[in-house]
């Protein structure tokens, strides 16, 4: 399965999906969200596959959403934003907790930037593999947003709540031997391929029903409220989104000037 920007391949029971647009760095687009989303519904559709391998074409995995492209039909933002329910997913969460819902071990190769809605996306697998060379960044901060696609779900289960502040709210890259320190990611290697098959390895020895019950007894031992927290986050964007402070930072990133502030609203 193919629609050129996400490739799904299957061989011995492994998954393979693989973002494809290295010419723009893996930027998202609005078709890369959805592509994701289909082809996550179609591996769990699928009884016969034991693991996924979730990686990336190119130098870098994955530099974040492709902001130009989703501005030019701004109907797109709203598209990704849109739940029915404020505790459901929309489609930009689902791509990052899409993998929480398959029953089988999610595995991120990561290489390069892993920035933004990269990031996010790779917080969403159940181990992440990086090179030494990675960095990492959640970078709403630096537009006046804030992480509205599942990442705060997945943080709460990986790092101390001072970490996940500071992460966010910084906004700038980490190396990979910060990222693992932090607990972000599992194992920092210089072969991805190498390192995932001795995880596959151990993975394939094993009951598929057994590993089906480990990973949804650990997600229920370590969960939260997560439809309060997806409600929140939508809730959050759509009011920075209209927000003039908002307006302010993004205005002053495209001069390359600080921002003059306005008051804080209520929240």
């Amino acid at each position: 399965m193919s629609n050129n920007l996400i490739i799904l391949s299957v061989n011995n029971q492994i998954a393979t999906v693989t973002l494809n647009r290295s010419e723009k760095l893996n930027a998202l687009n609005f078709s890369m969200f959805l592509a994701i989303d289909r082809v996550i519904k179609k591996i769990k559709k699928d009884k016969n596959i034991r693991a996924v391998i979730l990686k990336a074409n190119g130098n870098d995995f994955c530099t974040g959403l492709d902001v130009a492209s989703v501005m030019k039909q701004p109907i797109q933002v709203f598209k990704l934003l849109f739940k029915w329910l404020p505790g459901n997913q929309n489609l930009a969460q689902r791509v990052t907790l899409g993998w929480q819902s398959l029953s089988i071990p999610v595995i991120a190769q990561i290489q390069g930037r892993c920035w933004g809605g990269g990031m996010q996306i790779a917080l969403g697998a159940d181990y992440r593999i990086a090179r030494k060379d990675c960095s990492f960044a959640i970078m709403e901060a630096r537009w006046g947003l804030c992480p509205d696609m599942g990442a705060s779900v997945q943080l709460a289960k990986l790092m101390p709540y001072d970490q996940a502040l500071w992460l966010t709210t910084h906004a700038e890259p980490i190396s990979a031997q910060q990222a693992l320190e932090q607990n972000l990611i599992s194992f920092i290697t210089d072969d991805l391929d190498g390192q995932t098959n001795i995880l596959l390895e151990q993975i394939i020895q094993k009951s598929p029903d057994t590993i089906a019950a480990v990973k949804r007894l650990y997600q229920t031992s370590h969960q939260s409220n997560n439809r309060r927290i997806l409600a929140r986050e939508t809730c959050n964007q759509i009011k920075l989104l209209l927000n003039e402070n908002t307006k302010k930072v993004i205005k002053a990133n495209k001069k390359k000037q600080q921002a003059e502030f306005s008051p804080r609203s209520h929240w």
